[in-house]
């Protein structure tokens, strides 16, 4: 699926391919939810690398976030000029990104089911929306974003 984003200002806009675009997985942990969470949890889907476009880049930014043991390798983009968070890179997987769904101007397709992940580190006030077939997890599950895809049924067939 082809998906388009820009942030709220409108002075970066981009596109990239995805596979695996359904907007499923809602994490709890501080880094998503202080950067780009606005119920609690943060939203990513997955995209290819290779196929990222940029209108605007200069208006980017890049925060990387402090861990107890240092900096993460992840690197979140943002507008600098608005603060959207926009997409996450990490050179562990150099062939992804990670759009926020948020920030996807283009019809993302409704989940047949959620993954709440890192419910671990939600605060209290949190009240997370735990559907009947929804997953839940304290910390990262085993299953990744192509995997759920797969296993859902709603891996975009050209994939490979």
């Amino acid at each position: 699926m082809h998906l388009e984003g820009s942030c709220h200002c409108g002075a970066v806009r981009f596109s990239c391919d995805s596979p695996h675009p359904v907007p499923y997985q809602r994490c709890y942990c501080s880094i998503c939810r202080k950067t780009a969470g606005s119920g609690g949890y943060a939203i990513n889907i997955m995209g290819r690398a290779e196929t990222l476009e940029i209108e605007g880049a200069e208006n980017l930014s890049t925060y990387q976030a402090k861990m107890e043991d240092g900096v993460s390798q992840a690197e979140r983009r943002f507008c600098r000029l608005c603060g959207s968070h926009l997409w996450l890179f990490d050179s562990r997987w150099p062939e992804l990104i990670h759009p926020q769904a948020s920030a996807i101007d283009t019809e993302l397709p409704k989940p047949p089911q959620k993954t709440h992940i890192m419910l671990g580190s939600k605060p209290g006030w949190i009240v997370p929306d735990i559907g009947p077939n929804d997953k839940t997890f304290d910390g990262y599950p085993d299953e990744s974003i192509a995997d759920w895809h797969h296993r859902t049924g709603t891996a975009e067939e050209s994939e490979n």
